[in-house]
């Protein structure tokens, strides 16, 4: 039983650092990134974020999310949600 549980654990952990780390950076007005540029920041591979951040664009109310272009990687516009 502990085992089902463990995975959905480590994406919420994932997926809070990944916001935590969000809220942060775009407190101050509105950031903008491509996973690749941040994965060390934040321990996740590129791809990681990229799932996360569609995740996060549905779920996270304290924040707008956006995929704001594509040049060889997703560039994210994050702002604080009004």
């Amino acid at each position: 039983m502990s085992t089902t549980t463990q995975p959905s654990t480590a994406a919420e952990s994932k997926e809070e650092r990944l916001k935590q780390y969000l809220n942060q950076r775009a407190s101050g007005g509105e950031l903008y990134f491509k996973g690749k540029f941040i994965a060390d920041e934040v321990d996740l591979s590129p791809k990681e974020i990229g799932a996360l951040m569609v995740k996060l664009r549905d779920s996270a109310d304290d924040l707008n999310i956006e995929k704001w272009s594509y040049t060889s990687a997703t560039t994210w516009r994050v702002t604080p949600a009004n």
